[in-house]
């Protein structure tokens, strides 16, 4: 019986480090386009960053932590996997046309989440090689898109899950290096999210960002 149970115990261990092998292979395997950003300064899991100007797709979800991000997640996908509307005319030739299409957008990383007046604001880095004039439009009158010049950010990478108590440790943790730098904050917390759902949450990467000025 101690061998059978042994022999089960094993298996399960086996599977288990499979498991990780196949999110690991799918999380590398998937190349995501990235918010481009140069590191300034670099301590342990604390990097100042200057991002480049960039487009998002926003939405903004009045609810908790928890179920704007979801919400929002899941209106901004539709959006990048076809819920919108992409104008083309052919002219100099016979007849001329014009139709609707959908369009799908590759996915970027990460995910953002930030509080904007008591409402939850989620954004998609949109691909660098579209610009305002070719991203087609969102169906979706929740849905805009917006230019984002360029910033310096204080960010903490953190791994684990994506709950509001978690994300509030490492909120103040961050505040409290901004301070010890003698940088200022200028604008609100964002929780930024590079993986999806299924990747188990101590291979996540996750980030808390606070733009800052010298």
């Amino acid at each position: 019986m101690s061998g059978l149970l042994h022999g089960c115990l094993k298996t399960i261990g086996s599977l288990r480090i499979a498991l990780v092998i196949l999110f690991v292979s799918v999380g590398t395997a998937v190349a995501i386009e990235k918010a481009e950003y140069t590191v300034v300064e670099r301590e342990g899991r604390f990097e100042l960053r200057q991002y480049e100007s960039h487009i998002v797709a926003e939405t903004f979800v009045d609810a908790d932590f928890g179920v704007a991000g979801d919400v929002g997640f899941n209106r901004l996908f539709r959006y990048i996997q076809g819920n919108n509307r992409k104008r083309e005319s052919i002219s100099m030739t016979s007849p001329v046309n014009q139709q609707e299409n959908s369009e799908k957008i590759a996915m970027t990383a990460p995910v953002v989440q930030q509080v904007e007046s008591g409402v939850w604001r989620i954004t998609f880095v949109m691909p660098s090689t579209y610009t305002m004039e070719s991203l087609p439009e969102p169906l979706d009158s929740k849905v805009k898109l917006r230019e984002e010049g360029g910033k310096l950010v204080a960010s903490l990478r953190y791994s684990g899950d994506w709950s509001e108590k978690h994300f509030r440790e490492k909120e103040t943790a961050l505040y409290e290096i901004i301070e010890k730098r003698g940088l200022k904050p200028v604008g609100d917390t964002i929780f930024a999210r590079y993986n999806p759902p299924f990747m188990p949450p101590f291979l996540r990467r996750n980030e808390v960002h606070v733009p800052v000025v010298r």
